[in-house]
This record gives C-alpha cells, structure tokens and sequence, in this order.
C-alpha cells in the first residue's frame, strides 16, 4: 500500500492526553499517512467500537485498517512498518530493532504507567 494511503478504510481510536496515542500518531505522520479517521474516546463512557475491537484491555490506541483491529503502540508500530511503503520507523537491523524496543518498553513502563 503506498504511502498516504488509507483513506475510508483506516481508523485510529484514541484519546489526547494519551503518550501511547501519540506515539502512534508520530508514527502515522512519520509513514506519510495523513489520511485516517480520529477518534476519540472518552474513558467514562467508552464507545461499542472500542470494546469490540480491543475487548481484552479495552483500551486505546486501537488502529482499525480494512475492519480489522490492531491494538498496543508497539504492536500498531510494527504494523505500520509492514502494512505501509514510506520511511521505516524500526531500524533495518536486529539488534538496533531489539534496542528500539527496549526503549518503546522503558517509556511505557515508566511514563505511560
């Protein structure tokens, strides 16, 4: 799929105040993609789209492409990385990758916690 796509067919269920949204959203903008639906979710009243698409935690970020549901910032990253053309945003090699997702790891443990 070439960079910039994703139109109709890509959402991302999120909430502003959110580190792991934001994450997701740097990369989005990173792969050139800017065409997506946001939508934002109130934690008091979560929507039906969000429990049936992240029914284990039911919580965001939650990128649906072409109806289906990719749920937590790393696993939407790689996602990213792999669904989309544009500029990778995991290194090429397996250790620097393994040393991106050490850090990915050490923010969420003790920023987004």
């Amino acid at each position: 799929m070439a960079a910039g796509a994703g139109g109709d067919d890509l959402k991302l269920l999120g909430m502003w105040a959110s580190p792991a949204v934001l994450r997701v959203r740097l990369a989005l903008s990173i792969k050139g993609i800017s065409s997506y639906e946001y939508q934002e979710e109130d934690f008091d009243n979560k929507s039906e789209l969000l429990l049936r698409s992240n029914p284990v935690h039911k919580m965001v970020p939650v990128l649906i492409h072409a109806g289906k549901p990719v749920c937590e910032s790393t696993v939407i990253i790689q996602y990213l990385d792999e669904a989309f053309a544009g500029d990778a945003l995991l290194p090429a090699g397996p250790y620097e990758r393994a040393v991106a997702r050490f850090w990915a790891a050490f923010v969420d443990d003790t920023v987004c916690s």
